[in-house]
């Protein structure tokens, strides 16, 4: 990537660079206030799932799971039956091997990573807690959450840079050979913010190459339903690859319905090798001693309502299209895809990343507040918000509406042209 800005004779920069911020400056006498943050689902989204009745799904009679067990009491640790036998289906695993628990993926890992700390994992040589260093692959950009997550606990995070298939395996492999590496973050479906989908070749080598007994992967797999193209490309199912490379313990997998029914009222399931999970109920047993079974309950029943997984995701899919096709042809229309900005236009998931000229992502972010419009700060898909290049940005188009999105695109189409230029003015413009 390079700044094409450069290449303008002085004059042409200036007569550029002058229009362009006068522009900047008619957008900051509008009083804009508009957020591409956060990867939420939109108000149409939430009201699609009102609509089914998703609030009045849960009777005053009928509370009962298949096998008669009223979800209004205790027990059940590991979730209602028949989600676990769903979500077992949809991951390709038995429905012995999936527990289905309340409403965060993220505390799920959370806790996850804590037990390991404290009490160690299956095959490994106790507490983590009690290693001199205990340190986790952080493929970037990625995922700012779980980059924080392990700050917060005290992991050394060590980035792996990403391509359009997925981490630096070669990296990766070299790695994990230091027994510290304990573990690795990997979002494989629609990769945030990038919208990468890991290669075939990617994940047979996760799970066949040799780490420490206690090495997992905590595979993220927020975005597995959420398509925007009818035919996707699906990576391959993980848990049953590594059951057959000879390491079954290897993954956690992750999942929720957070951006499926309400995003604060989801439910969260986590899948894995039958060690583990019998390892993980043994922890969750002092925590807990069930999910909300009734929550769960309405979200089959939502299931049933929507006429399966599948219809329920086109609905999403039909509300969302258009903003991912806006902001890609806005975004064309300005800067093409390969000069000053390029992208991965993403089959699915929630965001777009977009990677600029090196030195110009912080600049942009502060130009576009300075106009009214949030963007997730430059660095934040980097472990620490360190950015080697200060040149990634995350875009949430979800949640504006698409005019809100349109005079946001607009906005952020004309910080990057300002920025761009001002860069190159830099030592030409006296």
């Amino acid at each position: 990537m390079y700044n094409p800005y450069a290449e303008l004779n002085p004059a042409e920069l200036e007569r550029r660079l002058g229009a362009a911020e006068a522009r900047m400056n008619e957008w900051q006498k509008r009083g804009l206030s508009l957020d591409l943050t956060r990867g939420k689902p939109s108000t149409e989204q939430l009201d699609m799932v009102s609509e089914l009745g998703f609030d009045q799904l849960l009777s005053t009679t009928d509370h009962y799971a298949a096998d008669g067990s009223d979800c209004r009491n205790y027990g059940g640790l590991a979730g209602l039956a028949e989600l676990r036998k769903l979500f077992g289906e949809w991951l390709k695993v038995p429905a012995a091997q999936v527990i289905v628990m309340n409403n965060s993926s993220l505390k799920l890992m959370y806790d996850f990573i804590v037990e390991a700390l404290l009490t160690g994992l299956p095959g490994g040589e106790g507490p983590w807690s009690r290693l001199d260093r205990v340190a986790v692959l952080c493929p970037a950009p990625g995922y700012d959450r779980h980059f924080a997550l392990a700050d917060s606990l005290g992991l050394e995070l060590i980035p792996v840079p990403m391509d359009e298939n997925g981490p630096d395996m070669d990296l990766v492999e070299e790695l994990v050979k230091d027994p510290a590496v304990k573990l690795m973050f990997a979002v494989p479906q629609y990769s945030n913010p990038d919208g990468i989908v890991y290669s075939d070749e990617v994940c047979r080598r996760l799970a066949t190459m040799e780490t420490a007994p206690d090495f997992r992967v905590i595979w993220d797999n927020a975005y597995r339903f959420h398509h925007l193209v009818e035919e996707p490309r699906l990576c391959p199912d993980i848990l049953p690859l590594a059951a057959a490379s000879g390491h079954p313990d290897r993954f956690f997998e992750f999942i929720s319905t957070s951006k499926i029914s309400y995003a604060g009222s989801g439910i969260a399931a986590v899948a894995s090798s039958p060690r583990n999970v019998e390892w993980l109920l043994g922890r969750l047993f002092y925590q807990i001693i069930g999910p909300d079974k009734m929550n769960q309950l309405r979200h089959l029943r939502l299931l049933d309502a929507a006429g399966g997984l599948e219809a329920l995701m086109e609905r999403h899919a039909e509300l969302l299209r258009p903003k991912f096709r806006l902001a890609n042809e806005m975004l064309r229309e300005r800067h093409g895809n390969g000069g000053i900005v390029r992208w991965l236009e993403p089959e699915g998931g929630y965001f777009i990343g977009l990677h600029l000229a090196p030195g110009l992502a912080r600049a942009v972010v502060a130009e576009s507040a300075r106009c009214g419009v949030k963007l997730t700060a430059a660095g934040a898909a980097w472990p620490h918000g360190q950015d080697p290049e200060d040149s990634c940005l995350r875009l949430a188009p979800t949640y504006p509406s698409l005019s809100e999105l349109k005079t946001a695109m607009e906005v952020l189409c004309d910080a990057i042209e300002v920025c761009a230029l001002r860069q190159a003015a830099v030592g030409v413009l006296k």
